[in-house]
């Protein structure tokens, strides 16, 4: 594959999979944050306030570093712990019958979450890969080597 289609590729897949962390953020997490905080008492999560705060820091710097493909290995991580957090408190389909719409939904959100968690895990391995910032600092340092 031709190296600028393959970056740009790259690119437009961090981008994709970003979007989901940094419009929870933006779009709903900030803009309803008391609203979010008595959801997540509601549903047993500790030091809620706190938490919440930890969660928008959390999608918002792993987003960005996503995207940018700057730290992405650290931003990843941070999407990762995200996602285990919040797929156990929030997508427990295994709390309800499992004949239940509520359990369909749940195990659908879990099973989502996962394969986001996945997706992070493949950026801790591999890095965030060519169009990246992390990527053009290793080129640019293999460059000066003669």
């Amino acid at each position: 594959m031709n190296e600028t289609l393959k970056a740009l590729l790259t690119v437009a897949g961090r981008v994709m999979l970003a979007t989901i962390f940094l419009m929870s953020a933006l779009g709903n997490k900030i803009p309803n944050f008391s609203r979010t905080v008595e959801y997540m008492t509601a549903n047993g999560v500790p030091a809620p306030n706190v938490m919440l705060i930890g969660a928008i820091v959390f999608l918002l710097a792993g987003g960005i570093s996503v995207v940018l493909g700057f730290k992405a290995r650290i931003g990843a991580s941070l999407l990762a712990v995200f996602l285990i957090l919040a797929t156990y408190y929030f997508h427990d389909f295994w709390t309800y019958a499992s004949d239940s719409q509520e359990f369909q939904m749940q195990m659908i959100q879990f099973m989502k979450n996962l394969g986001l968690m996945g997706a992070m895990l493949m950026i801790v391995a591999n890095g965030p890969g060519p169009g990246s910032l992390d990527e053009s600092k290793i080129s640019k340092r293999e460059g000066d080597n003669p």
